[in-house]
């Protein structure tokens, strides 16, 4: 003899969010805008057995009323909506170029263990292998996979001044 209520909790996993609104609809009557799928599945199958086996005792419903009371709850709403600062300004600028870089469109290459790594200077950053990369040391950590300081990896020096 199998359980039809089981079945039906059971199905509950395999629905879909819009399938378990609808299932929510059809349980208590009124829609939700929930949309996450564990909550629906709990209140649906919390409610199903409810209707099947009885909801609260009165007792307890008691016992939550009083809890309710004693708790300090806000039932209107604040008069005027908070303020929030308004947020600092964006700084748009490029960060200075750093001297020891060839210009914006240069490559750099380096052989590293049988492969030729071609690193190409762009305006906000690096590009290697179609990828974007704001740092030096970023390309280098991608190509091999630790920490390296980018100038020393590409063994870039700084320019001695005449």
């Amino acid at each position: 003899m199998s359980n039809p209520l089981g079945q039906e909790l059971a199905a509950l996993h395999r629905m879909s969010v819009s399938t378990l609104q609808a299932k929510y609809f059809e349980v208590f009557g009124e829609s939700t805008t929930g949309r996450n799928k564990a909550w629906l599945q709990k209140r649906i199958a919390w409610r199903m057995q409810a209707n099947a086996f009885g909801g609260l005792s009165d007792r307890a419903i008691q016992r939550a009323s009083e809890l309710a009371n004693e708790s300090d709850l806000r039932v209107t709403a604040p008069s005027e909506p908070s303020r929030l600062p308004p947020p600092p300004p964006v700084n748009r600028e490029l960060p200075p170029k750093d001297d020891r870089l060839p210009p914006v469109g240069d490559c750099l290459v380096r052989d590293y263990k049988g492969r030729e790594c071609v690193v190409t200077i762009m305006p906000d950053g690096f590009d290697f292998e179609g990828e974007h990369y704001k740092t030096l040391s970023a390309v280098a950590k991608a190509i091999t996979g630790q920490h390296w300081n980018g100038f020393r990896f590409f063994k870039i020096h700084k320019q001695e001044s005449a």
